[in-house]
Protein backbone atom coordinates (compact mmCIF):
# COMPACT_ATOMS: atom_id res chain seq x y z
CA UNK A 1 0.00 0.00 0.00
CA UNK A 2 1.59 3.42 -1.10
CA UNK A 3 0.51 6.55 0.68
CA UNK A 4 1.41 9.75 -0.42
CA UNK A 5 2.44 12.77 1.76
CA UNK A 6 1.51 16.20 0.29
CA UNK A 7 2.44 19.44 2.13
CA UNK A 8 1.95 22.66 0.59
CA UNK A 9 3.23 26.15 0.57
CA UNK A 10 5.71 27.31 3.62
CA UNK A 11 5.31 24.11 5.81
CA UNK A 12 9.31 23.59 4.80
CA UNK A 13 9.51 26.62 7.56
CA UNK A 14 7.75 24.49 10.19
CA UNK A 15 10.09 24.57 13.33
CA UNK A 16 11.01 28.37 12.85
CA UNK A 17 7.27 29.93 11.57
CA UNK A 18 5.27 30.71 14.07
CA UNK A 19 6.28 28.20 16.69
CA UNK A 20 3.10 29.46 18.67
CA UNK A 21 0.58 27.91 16.32
CA UNK A 22 2.46 25.93 14.08
CA UNK A 23 4.63 24.05 17.31
CA UNK A 24 8.88 22.98 16.83
CA UNK A 25 8.73 20.16 14.98
CA UNK A 26 10.02 20.67 11.46
CA UNK A 27 8.49 18.66 8.65
CA UNK A 28 11.81 16.55 8.20
CA UNK A 29 10.70 15.44 11.76
CA UNK A 30 7.21 14.74 10.78
CA UNK A 31 8.01 12.88 7.32
CA UNK A 32 10.55 10.97 9.73
CA UNK A 33 7.83 10.29 11.97
CA UNK A 34 5.43 9.53 9.55
CA UNK A 35 7.71 6.90 8.04
CA UNK A 36 8.35 5.20 10.63
CA UNK A 37 4.69 4.87 11.32
CA UNK A 38 3.78 3.79 7.67
CA UNK A 39 7.05 0.77 8.18
CA UNK A 40 5.10 -0.78 11.12
CA UNK A 41 1.76 -0.63 9.30
CA UNK A 42 3.48 -2.07 6.49
CA UNK A 43 2.91 0.84 4.04
CA UNK A 44 4.97 2.58 1.90
CA UNK A 45 5.08 6.84 2.29
CA UNK A 46 5.96 9.15 -0.58
CA UNK A 47 6.41 12.61 0.42
CA UNK A 48 6.22 15.92 -1.49
CA UNK A 49 6.24 19.48 -0.57
CA UNK A 50 5.89 22.24 -3.21
CA UNK A 51 4.73 26.24 -2.32
CA UNK A 52 3.50 25.90 -6.15
CA UNK A 53 -0.29 25.05 -6.54
CA UNK A 54 0.22 23.76 -10.12
CA UNK A 55 2.98 21.17 -9.19
CA UNK A 56 0.56 19.80 -6.52
CA UNK A 57 -2.26 19.07 -8.92
CA UNK A 58 0.63 17.54 -11.51
CA UNK A 59 1.82 15.29 -8.39
CA UNK A 60 -1.84 14.52 -7.54
CA UNK A 61 -2.16 13.56 -11.62
CA UNK A 62 0.79 11.13 -11.24
CA UNK A 63 -1.01 9.32 -8.28
CA UNK A 64 -2.99 6.89 -10.74
CA UNK A 65 -0.30 5.66 -12.83
CA UNK A 66 2.30 4.75 -9.74
CA UNK A 67 -0.91 2.54 -8.13
CA UNK A 68 -0.71 5.16 -4.80
CA UNK A 69 -4.00 3.97 -2.62
CA UNK A 70 -4.41 7.30 -0.59
CA UNK A 71 -3.36 10.85 0.02
CA UNK A 72 -2.48 12.55 2.95
CA UNK A 73 -2.48 16.25 2.06
CA UNK A 74 -1.79 19.80 4.12
CA UNK A 75 -2.73 22.11 1.62
CA UNK A 76 -1.85 24.91 3.76
CA UNK A 77 -2.82 28.34 2.12
CA UNK A 78 -4.20 26.69 -0.52
CA UNK A 79 -6.95 25.53 1.34
CA UNK A 80 -8.91 27.93 1.25
CA UNK A 81 -8.10 29.36 -2.70
CA UNK A 82 -7.66 26.44 -4.73
CA UNK A 83 -10.26 25.17 -6.78
CA UNK A 84 -7.57 23.20 -9.32
CA UNK A 85 -6.08 21.04 -6.14
CA UNK A 86 -9.69 20.56 -5.27
CA UNK A 87 -10.44 19.18 -8.34
CA UNK A 88 -7.65 17.19 -8.85
CA UNK A 89 -8.43 15.26 -5.77
CA UNK A 90 -11.86 14.78 -7.15
CA UNK A 91 -10.28 13.24 -10.74
CA UNK A 92 -7.90 10.65 -9.44
CA UNK A 93 -10.60 9.39 -7.48
CA UNK A 94 -7.77 8.46 -4.47
CA UNK A 95 -8.83 8.59 -0.81
CA UNK A 96 -7.45 11.93 0.43
CA UNK A 97 -7.70 13.12 3.90
CA UNK A 98 -6.89 17.04 4.37
CA UNK A 99 -4.51 17.53 7.59
CA UNK A 100 -4.16 20.71 9.46
CA UNK A 101 -1.41 21.37 12.48
CA UNK A 102 -3.57 24.43 13.99
CA UNK A 103 -7.09 24.12 14.41
CA UNK A 104 -8.27 26.12 11.47
CA UNK A 105 -11.88 27.08 13.02
CA UNK A 106 -10.99 28.87 15.93
CA UNK A 107 -8.42 30.80 13.70
CA UNK A 108 -8.87 33.92 11.03
CA UNK A 109 -12.26 33.81 9.38
CA UNK A 110 -11.05 32.92 6.03
CA UNK A 111 -9.22 30.21 7.25
CA UNK A 112 -12.29 28.57 8.18
CA UNK A 113 -13.35 27.85 4.96
CA UNK A 114 -11.78 24.79 2.43
CA UNK A 115 -12.33 24.29 -0.96
CA UNK A 116 -10.57 20.74 -0.53
CA UNK A 117 -12.69 19.57 2.36
CA UNK A 118 -15.95 17.65 0.17
CA UNK A 119 -13.77 15.85 -1.85
CA UNK A 120 -12.00 13.99 1.39
CA UNK A 121 -12.99 11.09 3.20
CA UNK A 122 -11.78 13.65 6.11
CA UNK A 123 -10.35 16.29 8.22
CA UNK A 124 -8.26 16.18 11.23
CA UNK A 125 -6.96 19.85 12.60
CA UNK A 126 -5.95 21.20 15.59
CA UNK A 127 -3.62 18.61 17.47
CA UNK A 128 -0.02 19.84 16.18
CA UNK A 129 2.26 17.35 14.77
CA UNK A 130 -0.16 14.77 15.82
CA UNK A 131 -2.69 15.38 13.36
CA UNK A 132 -0.24 14.03 10.61
CA UNK A 133 0.16 10.80 12.42
CA UNK A 134 -4.16 10.94 13.50
CA UNK A 135 -4.93 11.06 9.60
CA UNK A 136 -2.54 8.50 8.44
CA UNK A 137 -3.84 6.32 10.92
CA UNK A 138 -7.47 6.88 9.65
CA UNK A 139 -6.63 6.80 6.26
CA UNK A 140 -5.22 3.45 6.69
CA UNK A 141 -7.82 2.28 8.88
CA UNK A 142 -10.06 3.48 5.48
CA UNK A 143 -8.02 1.60 3.01
CA UNK A 144 -7.93 -1.43 5.51
CA UNK A 145 -11.97 -1.32 5.24
CA UNK A 146 -12.13 -0.59 1.50
CA UNK A 147 -9.65 -3.40 0.55
CA UNK A 148 -11.53 -6.54 2.94
CA UNK A 149 -14.64 -4.87 1.54
CA UNK A 150 -13.29 -5.45 -2.30
CA UNK A 151 -12.19 -9.28 -1.45
CA UNK A 152 -15.90 -10.32 -0.08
Amino acid sequence: MKILLINGPNLQLLGYREPGIYGDDTLEAITSRLRELAAELGCELIDFQSNYEGAIVDRIGETVAEGVSGIVLNPAAYTHTSVAIRDAIAAVKIPTVEVHLSNVHAREEFRRHSFIAPVCIGVVAGFGADSYELAFRGLYSHLRKQTKNKNH
